[in-house]
């Protein structure tokens, strides 16, 4: 039987193709903008990637913070939140000290206390998931927040159908230990391929920058432990990581499409473990937290 978190990462394909052809440009941060991008969790890994997306096409100004430790003092001309559930604490709170900011927000469920808080919502209620375990609404938030970039991510809907098709390594599926490096935008992602490695199948997973993993947490490496890289690897890091005996992984694919091939293999781990990736132990699909 498939799981729900199995399904919902194989449908990432047409779930992208959907969100690059209704970009709701009106909505979202404007040229020249300056920004703040907060989520929780998830959504904060992936406000990184917008993040640096954003400022590197030279569009503004644009920080990523997670939603507990975004500055209220700071003056920004849009805060763009991003929340699966609608309903995060954190993000909510937030929301309600900003004043007279411009404020948007990207949802998938429109019944809830988001649609007051924000001032506009973009609702991508076709990515919504039953999984707690979250993987395709935040791709494709991010495919329609690169699109609205002026990306052009034919080649990452091509990459994204081969992610979810390929066969899986077993090697990635029997390691005992995964570091997952990044950079630029990709450190987000990095991030988020750490996160669900963690949720989905308790796996003992770290993220860091590229260029930062020489700088100690290399040490970490050696036989039957992976260093994966989301996007081009710093020239030396494969020889450097593979003299420990550690196994080094890359592709020529979207960083973004790299990420589905890391849930395929979080999913496959929990299943060696005798998991069940749909319910994920110690999480739910919201964190609300009692006053």
């Amino acid at each position: 039987m498939t799981t729900h978190t199995e399904a919902e990462i194989a449908s990432q394909p047409d779930c992208w193709r959907r969100a690059v052809e209704n970009v709701p440009v009106d909505a979202l941060p404007r040229p020249g903008e300056r920004v703040a991008v907060v989520g929780c969790g998830t959504s904060w890994f992936i406000a990184m990637a917008y993040a640096t997306l954003r400022e590197r096409a030279g569009l503004g100004e644009t920080d990523a913070f997670a939603a507990s430790e975004a500055p209220t003092g700071r003056r920004y001309d849009r805060v763009l939140a991003l929340t699966r559930s609608g309903t995060t604490t954190e993000v909510l709170e937030l929301l309600g000290k900003l004043g007279d900011t411009r404020t948007t927000a990207i949802t998938a469920d429109p019944n809830t206390p988001i649609m007051s808080a924000a001032e506009q919502v973009i609702v991508l209620d076709y990515a919504d998931e039953k999984s707690v375990v979250q993987t395709r609404f935040a791709t494709t938030q991010l495919a329609m927040l690169r699109a609205s970039l002026g990306e052009d991510l034919t080649r990452a809907i091509d990459d994204v159908a081969e992610a979810v098709a390929a066969p899986l390594p077993e090697q990635l599926v029997e390691a005992e230990q995964f570091s997952f490096l990044g950079s630029g935008w990709s450190v987000g992602l990095a991030q988020e391929a750490a996160l669900k490695m963690r949720e989905a199948s308790r796996s003992w997973t770290e993220a860091y920058p590229a260029m930062e993993y020489r700088h100690g947490p290399i040490s970490i490496a050696g036989p039957g432990r992976v260093t994966w890289m989301l996007g081009s690897a710093p020239e030396g890091l494969r020889e450097q990581v593979e003299a420990t005996g550690g196994g080094f992984f890359e592709s020529s694919l979207d960083p973004m499409a790299e990420l589905v091939r890391a849930q395929r293999v979080a999913v496959a781990r929990a299943f060696a473990r005798g998991l069940n990736p749909d319910e994920p132990l110690h999480l739910t699909r919201s964190v609300i937290l009692s006053s």
